[in-house]
């Protein structure tokens, strides 16, 4: 499996096709993960912020991908 980012990484990925690999890897570690637990909070987390980063990407594309 290809490498993922987790929470407190700092480099970002760069193409929309990195951050989706990073999202469903992050959504499959909260589904695995006991909901309410540390790494529930932690994937939930880390989706979120993949998402954000998607967003900020689609919205830069000519034309936006919205």
């Amino acid at each position: 499996m290809a490498e993922t980012q987790r929470a407190g990484d700092t480099t970002p990925a760069q193409t929309r096709e990195a951050l989706q690999a990073q999202h469903a890897e992050a959504r499959a570690r909260r589904n695995a993960a006991e909901p309410g637990g540390h790494e529930w909070e932690q994937a939930s987390a880390d989706v979120g912020r993949i998402e954000v980063q998607i967003a900020a990407l689609e919205r830069a594309m000519d034309p936006p991908r919205v």
